[in-house]
C-alpha cells in the first residue's frame, strides 16, 4: 500500500510541474505580447511622420537651480513639470529630460520653454527661450539647455534643433 501512496505523490508532482512550466510560458508569451502591444501603440499615437519630442538638459552648479519648466508650441501649453531635489540633481549630474513626446504637423512651429527657480544670490529667477523648428515628415527633436555663464555669473539658456 505503501509504494502505491508514494507512485501517486510523484504523479501529482510531476502534474503540478508541468502545470507551473506551462503557467511560466504563458507568463512570458503575455509579456512578449505586452511589448509588442506598447510598440504597435507608440507607433499608432505617435507616427513617425508627425513625431515630435522636447528634451531638457542641465549643465549648472551655482547660478541656477531649477523648480520647474513649462513648454508651448504655437502658443499652446503642452507640457509642465515641477521638479524635486533628486530630479533637479540627476540633470545637474548629465542627464537628460523627455519633457514632452507629441504630434505635430509639418511646417514651421515655435516652442517656448519658461525656466523658473532659483538664480544668483538665491533669488528667485524666470527665464524664457524659444526656438522656431521647421518640422518635415520626419521625426523631430529639441534640446533645451541650461549651463551656468561664468563671465556674466549666471545661468544661460539655450535650444537646439536635432537632425
Amino acid at each position: 500500500m505503501a509504494s502505491l501512496f508514494f507512485g501517486t505523490v510523484n504523479a501529482a508532482d510531476e502534474s503540478s510541474s508541468k502545470l507551473t512550466k506551462d503557467i511560466q510560458n504563458i507568463k512570458k508569451e503575455i509579456v512578449k505580447l505586452n511589448k509588442d502591444l506598447f510598440i504597435l501603440e507608440e507607433d499608432l499615437l505617435f507616427p513617425a511622420n508627425t513625431q515630435f519630442s522636447i528634451f531638457l538638459s542641465m549643465d549648472v552648479g551655482e547660478y541656477f537651480s531649477l523648480d520647474s519648466v513649462q513648454i508651448k508650441i504655437d502658443d499652446k501649453v503642452v507640457a509642465n513639470h515641477l521638479y524635486t531635489s533628486n530630479e533637479s540633481d540627476a540633470l545637474k549630474r548629465g542627464g537628460v529630460q523627455r519633457i514632452y513626446l507629441g504630434n505635430l504637423a509639418s511646417g514651421e512651429h515655435e516652442i517656448v520653454a519658461f525656466f523658473v527657480g532659483k538664480g544668483p544670490s538665491n533669488r528667485d529667477y524666470r527665464r524664457g527661450s524659444t526656438i522656431k523648428a521647421n518640422k518635415t515628415p520626419e521625426p523631430a527633436f529639441v534640446e533645451f539647455r541650461i549651463t551656468d555663464d561664468e563671465g556674466k555669473q549666471q545661468p544661460h539658456f539655450t535650444s537646439k534643433v536635432w537632425e
